[in-house]
This record gives C-alpha cells, sequence and structure tokens, in this order.
C-alpha cells in the first residue's frame, strides 16, 4: 500500500515513518513536511509544502491510505486561531485532497476526550475535526485517542514532562485510559488501521495504546 503522512517531524510522526518504511505491507510513504527530513530511503517520497496553500493538483496526492499526526499545542501556536489552523483545518484539508484522488481509508491521531461539545477548546477542537471527518464518509476511518503521550520530542513540552513524571509515579494505580500512552504505541495502531483498514468508523482509545 501506498501512504500518505502528515506530520513525520512530530512524537507520533516519526515513530510512524519508522514503522511504514518496515513494514513490508508499505511499498511507499509520501511524508507531507514543511522542511526536508533528514533521511533517504527508497519507499520514501518527502514532498516540501506550505500547508496553508496546499497544491490541488500533484502527482503524489494519489494514495490507499492517509496518515494524520499533525499537531501543536495553544502554546507553540501562540493563539486559539493558529492551534485551529494546524489541529483542524490542515488535517481537514488533506483528508480532503487526498480522497479527492482516490484515497480509501484515513487514519487521524486524536486526542482522549475529544468531543465537538466540550467546554474545553482543545478537546473541541478535535471532536469537531473528527466529526467532519466523519461527514466527508471515508470507507475506512480511525481516530485514535491517546492521551498523555509518552517519548521525547524535539521541542520539549514542560507541563507535558511534568504531567508525565507523575502519571510515570501513579501508573500502576491509575486506570488504564489515564496511564502513559508511549508514542510506538500510538503510532502502531496509525499504521495498522492504515496498512489493515476496516470498513467503518473506529476508535482506538486511550486504554488499548498504554
Amino acid at each position: 500500500m501506498k501512504i500518505l503522512l502528515a506530520g513525520a517531524t512530530g512524537l507520533v510522526g516519526r515513530q510512524a515513518l519508522a514503522q511504514l518504511l518496515a513494514a513490508p505491507a508499505c511499498s511507499a510513504v509520501v511524508a507531507l513536511t514543511r522542511r526536508a527530513l533528514d533521511l533517504v530511503h527508497p519507499k520514501l517520497h518527502n514532498p516540501l509544502v506550505d500547508f496553508e496553500q496546499l497544491p490541488a493538483q500533484a502527482s503524489w496526492w494519489p494514495v490507499d491510505a492517509v496518515i494524520c499526526a499533525l499537531g501543536t499545542t495553544l502554546r507553540q501556536a501562540g493563539s486559539r486561531a493558529a492551534f485551529r489552523r494546524v489541529d483542524h483545518d490542515y488535517p481537514l484539508a488533506i483528508a480532503r485532497l487526498a480522497q479527492r484522488h482516490g484515497a480509501a481509508a484515513f487514519a487521524l491521531n486524536s486526542a482522549l476526550g475529544a468531543d465537538p461539545r466540550s467546554r474545553f477548546f482543545y478537546n473541541r477542537v478535535k471532536g469537531e475535526l473528527e466529526r467532519e471527518l466523519q461527514a466527508l464518509g471515508f470507507a475506512s476511518l480511525a481516530l485514535v485517542r491517546p492521551g498523555l503521550i509518552g517519548g521525547e520530542r524535539a521541542q520539549p513540552r514542560r507541563a507535558e514532562r511534568l504531567a508525565g513524571t507523575v502519571l510515570q509515579a501513579l501508573g500502576p494505580l491509575l486506570p488504564r485510559r489515564y496511564r502513559i500512552n508511549p508514542a510506538a504505541h500510538v503510532a502502531a495502531a496509525l499504521v495498522d488501521n492504515a496498512l489493515r483498514p476496516r470498513a467503518g468508523v473506529h476508535v482506538v482509545g486511550s486504554e488499548q495504546l498504554a
């Protein structure tokens, strides 16, 4: 299968890229990034794009499935509007264009608590994206909802690191859905649902990623 990956430079995206390149079922990976990846592989095609102005026509759009691991934080984005662009508008634009060019499956790295009616802005944006992706009618849509993701980020998130320290200490005492979800586990769920898509909408909860 040929897979399009968005977010290959992030914590989960890096893991997903490595897993895809190692998977015999994956024949090619189209990794969309702003800057060139420091990686060369016979399966890898790395188009450089502006997510604000994705090309409607490009030779790399036709793929079997899409994995979207794009995401930021309110602090990194700088404003609610900027956060929404990265975590909602960009993934939705990719989904629409990929589907238009034939993609039948989409796997999203969403979040625990995603709900379009949530009073929390972060969860509401994630939920709105999930709702709009479902409305597109992909033959297979996987919504992977991790809680706190474990791993070393290129850009450390202080609050996330502090929370991780607490959850690590309390891990055995917590319900599975509130335990740390290793980035490799989250990536594996995305990759599995892209390479072995199942008909309909499927939610992978944080308890399955611990």
